[in-house]
């Protein structure tokens, strides 16, 4: 593949290899708590995305010093680093006093290297953009956008609860903040074809953002998605289309773009479909031996 890895990148641009601690910092989201809906977009489980994250009651400084010790068997006696990745819910739907006071325990840890923020393009208001500009002359700061799609259709049905020029107007201001932009897709959504994936990945690509996430969807027990799957109203990608999706994806992406991810994790406890996804492993080295 000629774009960069995560890893490829962090380790040039930080000289280590940077591990990713998920955070759970008790955020809600406009598609939860009334401002757009009540039951969250069709796809999303009951903790926000933030399956792996760490427990919403516990401090951000906690779930750091957890996260180090889940993972602190697997580490390599090289130096390491940490990304604080705000994951669960929308992370900068709150007021402003509050997230500086969130997103400051991270930056204050000692280990903490980048501040990973996921949320939507409908939530970056001046004031927002005002903190997250602050915060990155301090460590950087990723901003992660859920677009999954930029089809109008497939939004409607996922209760994304915003147009795409929403999405544009918010890539814009953080470029012109200087703040590195990752962006969300979905591969697999119901009722688009493998022209409709490579468009949306081809005008993410296009919109001038550091970086994708190509995520493979996932069926999870509670989701009304789980009901529609249920109804015999879609079909899962096969291993075999999903990866000959991945090539084609990365053949229609700029070189200079950097790939977080091709695939991702559903919890097992409530993943419903697809089966072959349980097995990262194999779907890793499948990647890697098409790509």
């Amino acid at each position: 593949m000629k774009q960069k890895t995560l890893n490829e990148y962090v380790r040039e641009k930080y000289g280590k290899k940077l591990y990713k601690i998920p955070i759970n910092a008790g955020f809600t989201c406009p598609n939860r708590d009334g401002t757009l809906g009540k039951d969250g977009c069709i796809f999303c489980s009951g903790s926000g995305s933030g399956d792996f994250a760490g427990p919403a009651g516990s401090s951000v400084t906690s779930q750091i010093k957890l996260g180090r010790e889940k993972i602190k068997n697997k580490l390599p006696k090289e130096e390491v680093g940490y990304i604080a990745y705000f994951q669960a819910f929308t992370n900068t739907y709150a007021p402003v006093d509050r997230l500086e006071s969130l997103y400051m325990e991270a930056v204050n840890d000692p280990d903490v290297d980048v501040i990973s923020i996921a949320t939507r393009p409908d939530c970056l208001g001046d004031d927002v953009l005002d903190l997250l500009t602050k915060i990155n002359g301090i460590k950087p700061v990723w901003v992660e956008l859920g677009l999954q799609t930029v089809h109008e259709r497939t939004a409607e049905y996922i209760r994304r609860g915003y147009p795409l020029e929403v999405y544009d107007d918010a890539v814009i201001r953080l470029r012109n903040r200087g703040i590195e932009t990752i962006v969300h897709v979905i591969l697999g959504l119901p009722g688009e074809t493998k022209e409709d994936m490579l468009r949306t990945v081809k005008y993410v690509g296009d919109s001038g953002v550091q970086g994708i996430k190509l995520q493979l969807l996932h069926v999870l027990e509670g989701t009304d998605l789980a009901k529609d799957y249920r109804e015999g109203k879609f079909e899962c990608l096969t291993l075999d289309e999903y990866v000959s999706l991945i090539r084609d994806c990365l053949d229609v992406l700029p070189e200079n773009i950097v790939i977080h991810r091709m695939t991702g994790d559903g919890d097992k406890k409530i993943l419903i479909a697809p089966e072959w996804s349980k097995d990262k492993k194999t779907v890793l080295n499948r990647l890697k031996g098409k790509l």
